[in-house]
């Protein structure tokens, strides 16, 4: 299965290194392009023994899976140099935030199928949180297609395009919320005597063991925490510090601004574009 990705930024290559891992990806089939960072491709081809081009007309034949992994500003542009070449029989995968099926569609001038996806950089050690959605010229062994590469990378799960905004603040931008909190717990322990490489060993390992214990163990996140929490213990005596911080507010302010800026650079990306439709 011959696989384009247009563009080679963090997300292609969290991706490559992932399924080419798992063998979802064949080297000699993945072919990436992208506007005109030359250095980039040359890595990726040296790393991952895949292959690179300008020649779009080389890049688009016999394409089977195209994806689109740049930046939604960018969107317009790169469906307009590959449209000569595109043919109705392509699943189309956008990783791009804010642009809607519809919109693609309208980008591309034909019924086409096409997902949207919206996995993380943990792609690149098969943990990524994948949640995407199909528009109606999907057929079945297309959606697998798509099932079984980011199922290779992480888990998946399908989902109403409109929840999109708040899958991009939650798990597309997750991971930096977790490795915030895991900053500050490492400074603290320092500021508190211990030393970074110690404290980064034990945050590291109850982190991981936590992650375990919330796939493995039929009880939800509340019950664990009550379960480590022992009346008048260290434990309760940290989470009331939390809680009188508003630490759930916070968390909650976090996805909601988060959402609410996706929302927002997707309804400025929508209008930038039909504006670009109209004048083309």
């Amino acid at each position: 299965m011959k696989t384009g990705f247009i563009g080679a930024g963090a997300m292609t290559q969290a991706m490559l290194v992932g399924a080419l891992k798992k063998q979802a990806l064949k080297c000699d089939d993945v072919w990436v392009t992208n506007k005109h960072n030359k250095t980039k491709l040359a890595a990726l081809s040296t790393k991952h023994h895949i292959h690179t081009t300008y020649d779009l007309s080389k890049f688009m034949e016999n394409i089977d899976l195209l994806i689109f992994s740049v930046k939604p500003k960018d969107a317009f542009d790169s469906i307009q140099a590959i449209k000569p070449y595109l043919c109705k029989d392509v699943l189309i995968i956008s990783l791009m935030a804010g642009i809607s099926t519809r919109l693609m569609e309208e980008m591309i001038g034909m019924e086409i199928a096409i997902s949207r996806a919206m996995p993380n950089t943990s792609a690149a050690i098969c943990k990524s949180a994948t949640a995407f959605t199909f528009n109606p010229y999907t057929n079945e062994k297309q959606k697998q297609i798509a099932y079984s590469l980011f199922q290779s990378i992480g888990t998946v799960t399908e989902i109403p395009e409109e929840q999109l905004d708040l899958v991009t603040a939650l798990s597309g931008s997750g991971p930096a919320y977790f490795y915030y909190l895991i900053e500050q717990m490492q400074l603290a322990a320092g500021k508190l005597g211990m030393d970074q490489r110690t404290a980064k060993l034990l945050i590291q390992q109850t982190l991981i063991g936590a992650g375990e214990m919330l796939i493995t163990s039929p009880k939800g996140a509340s019950a664990l925490r009550e379960d480590v929490t022992s009346s008048g213990g260290t434990t309760e005596a940290g989470l009331q510090v939390l809680q009188q911080c508003h630490v759930d507010k916070a968390l909650y302010q976090c996805i909601e601004t988060a959402t609410l800026k996706a929302a927002s650079l997707r309804k400025n990306v929508q209008q930038t574009i039909t504006t670009q439709i109209k004048n083309a």
